[in-house]
């Protein structure tokens, strides 16, 4: 037996709480936490299902600015065309769509991966995993090349497979029953079908590709919403305790002195009264008193929660402005564009990581079609764009440096044909005055 089955097993098993948990969270399923275990007796029922969830927007605001545009060569490269080979690689897929839904992944549970392998027809194909299906093993000596990796996942029969892959080969087994959770290594025996249970990796490197956000050297990733989920609860909490309040103490409770009470069988008190607009309160003592206590003010509720939206924000990096129902206020221009300098700075940073992975990748797909070996450079759509109003007042303020007149507008966008038919008439009416 493989000693990597029990290891594979063993990694799989581990992590599965942490994704469960950063899943959950980001669906809105979360820890709901009450002051007392009467508090939570009496209003558990009646909250389980609520939560003012702020998760995904922590991961929709990094995923909405991670778009891959294509891709180039990091140096001469030996052959032409390769931007349509990219591009026809990537369209091939519809990487566009399963791209974000890999960095959707990696954000949300902190790994994400990718497996490259040929089609029945060769077709080098992109296969997005989930995290919870993948364990990697890297070289304990430099932390970058990986030794090998493992998929586990259950068929439709729902019996386990694993495929442990190498870089000279994948090796396929199957649990001999029907899967539990996670089944013990000596549950597993060797795989079959139509292929063989080993089948050959011509290609010199484990066909598995890695998306680990904000990772430290040699650790796995991290979670966008690892420091955001205990956030998260605190948001609730006070939410719950606001709902509470709303519930039993925003009714203006009245009181009355002064007056006769009977009692139950008992010893109970009754209640003399019964509150309501159709009904008179009448005391047959001249000194008794009538009032009513101030209800709740709710608005410390309300700058509680707000509070934590500010506190996510803090520690998640992202603008203040995406948690709000409204710009009110806000700042706008020059001003919002700064304060979103950390947002973007995190965002560069994700691109310059998964570039690398994707670059990877995407070399070698176009090893299985054949192609010579590249290295290259992911290319992606700025997250920070200029409107167009600050990409022309940037060329005018080249131009009062001595930006030539030719280069503005090639700058501009303008193509050389129409430069040259703009300048013209400049041209001819300079060359009149010169006779």
């Amino acid at each position: 037996m493989n000693k990597h089955i029990e290891k594979a097993i063993k990694m799989i098993r581990d992590n599965a709480a942490r994704y469960e948990r950063a899943e959950r969270y980001h669906n809105g399923d979360h820890d709901l936490a009450f002051a007392t275990e009467k508090f939570e007796n009496t209003f558990g029922t009646l909250f389980r299902e609520f939560a003012l969830n702020l998760c995904p927007v922590i991961i929709d605001a990094v995923r909405d600015k991670l778009r891959v545009t294509g891709f180039a060569v990091e140096d001469s490269g030996p052959f032409d065309g390769l931007r349509a080979e990219t591009r026809g690689l990537w369209s091939r897929d519809r990487m566009a769509t399963r791209s974000s839904e890999v960095h959707k992944e990696a954000l949300k549970c902190g790994n994400a991966y990718v497996i490259v392998w040929p089609d029945e027809r060769g077709n080098a194909g992109f296969h997005a995993n989930r995290a919870s299906q993948i364990a990697v093993e890297y070289a304990s000596d430099s932390g970058a090349s990986m030794d090998w990796a493992a998929k586990m996942w259950i068929d439709a029969d729902k019996r386990m497979r694993l495929n442990l892959l190498y870089p000279d080969r994948i090796e396929r087994y199957i649990s001999r029953t029907k899967a539990g959770p996670a089944p013990e290594a000596s549950e597993m025996t060797e795989f079959a079908d139509s292929s063989p249970s080993v089948i050959p990796n011509p290609y010199g490197a484990v066909p598995v590709f890695h998306f680990a956000n904000n990772a430290d050297i040699g650790q796995s990733g991290r979670s966008e919403l690892d420091a955001a989920m205990p956030v998260q609860d605190g948001l609730n909490k006070s939410v719950l305790d606001m709902l509470v309040a709303m519930e039993f103490c925003a009714f203006r409770q009245r009181w009355a002195a002064g007056i006769e009470i009977d009692y139950d069988p008992d010893g109970k008190p009754i209640g003399p009264f019964n509150a309501g607009i159709e009904h008179l309160w009448i005391a047959g003592n001249p000194q008794a008193k009538f009032g009513d206590f101030e209800a709740a003010q709710l608005d410390q509720f309300l700058k509680v929660k707000d509070s934590f939206r500010i506190d996510i924000a803090s520690v998640t990096g992202t603008p203040l402005h995406y948690f709000l129902q409204n710009n009110a206020g806000l700042p706008s221009g020059e001003a919002l564009k700064k304060s979103e300098t950390r947002f973007v700075a995190k965002i560069r940073d994700r691109q310059e990581s998964f570039g690398r992975v994707w670059a990877d990748a995407m070399a070698f797909a176009l090893r299985i079609e054949g192609k010579p070996d590249v290295r290259l450079i992911t290319e992606w759509e700025d997250p920070a764009p200029t409107s167009e109003r600050e990409f022309l007042e940037n060329i005018l303020l080249k131009r009062r440096i001595g930006l030539p007149v030719e280069q503005a507008l090639i700058e501009a966008g303008y193509g050389i044909a129409d430069v040259e038919a703009l300048l013209e008439p400049r041209s001819a009416e300079a060359g009149g005055r010169a006779n």
